[in-house]
């Protein structure tokens, strides 16, 4: 009946492996299977250890783990009970596990070995030496630089509200700027009032449309609406205010006022509303 060492490192040459590529497909230590294979299980761990390294073991050659661990169990303390093997002579990594030739095994082809040599002590065991592990990969010990998620929310966050209060500002400056030139643009000074504020005089304007556009005409002193309709192209009409007046309109480019003679120009081209002195 073959021992379980002998099982596994036939179950293992018939699947035509290594004992490396057995040790990185199983994460056990190479020299842990070698020691499996030679029927040695001290191997300086707690009996839960050897028993799991040899149900993986087991496991990976297709063997059955039930009897192989029945069988560990059997032997009650392995390394009394089962004698080691003899090392194989397959090289391991770097590592030659051929025993050393004693003199018994440079006897002359043939000859019997003579009845001293016979029962002489048996040779020690070559010490295995481990198989030196490699060092993790440099990447493992470099120091990480993952970024925490709460970070990146609180750079984001930070950003955005930058982001609205720059838009916010702009729009402000620009509202700021471009209402100071409209209310410029919208007060057409047609010269000093030298009356008395109790007494305003009546005023005649003209308004002159060069093109189609809605007009309406409020005076200031007041609020009473003193004009409103459509005026076509080429229409002009007088306008009898007094003091300050209003005049909103829908296309500033085809409207004109005539005032003391002189012709005035909206100060927009589309749909705003102009005050006149």
């Amino acid at each position: 009946m073959q021992t379980i060492g002998e099982r596994l490192e036939e179950a293992r040459k018939r699947k035509g492996i290594s004992l490396r590529e057995a040790a990185e497909a199983t994460k056990i230590r190479g020299d842990y299977l070698l020691k499996f294979e030679g029927n040695q299980y001290d191997i300086n761990l707690p009996e839960i250890y050897v028993r799991g390294f040899l149900r993986t073991y087991a496991g990976f050659l297709k063997l059955s783990v039930d009897k192989i661990t029945a069988d560990f169990t059997a032997l009650g303390h392995p390394a009394a009970r089962s004698g080691p093997r003899m090392p194989s002579r397959e090289i391991y990594g770097r590592m030659d596990l051929s025993v050393a030739s004693g003199p018994s095994a440079t006897a002359s082809e043939g000859k019997p070995a003579p009845a001293e040599e016979a029962a002489a002590p048996e040779q020690p065991q070559p010490q295995l030496q481990p198989l030196r592990r490699m060092p993790q990969p440099f990447r493992n010990n470099m120091p990480s630089t993952s970024i925490p998620l709460d970070v990146i929310l609180k750079f984001a966050v930070i950003i955005i509200v930058a982001a609205f209060l720059l838009m916010f500002l702009g729009w402000g400056v620009k509202e700021f700027f471009f209402t100071s030139a409209k209310k410029s643009q919208a007060t057409v000074v047609t010269g000093e009032i030298t009356a008395a504020p109790q007494a305003i005089p009546e005023q005649t304007i003209m308004l002159t449309a060069l093109g189609p556009v809605d007009v309406q005409v409020k005076q200031e002193i007041d609020g009473k609406i003193i004009y409103r309709g459509t005026l076509a192209t080429g229409d002009r009409i007088p306008i009898t205010k007094r003091g300050a007046i209003f005049i909103t309109y829908t296309a500033g480019k085809n409207l004109q006022i005539e005032i003391n003679g002189r012709i005035y120009g909206m100060p927009s081209t589309g749909y705003d509303r102009a005050r006149i002195e």
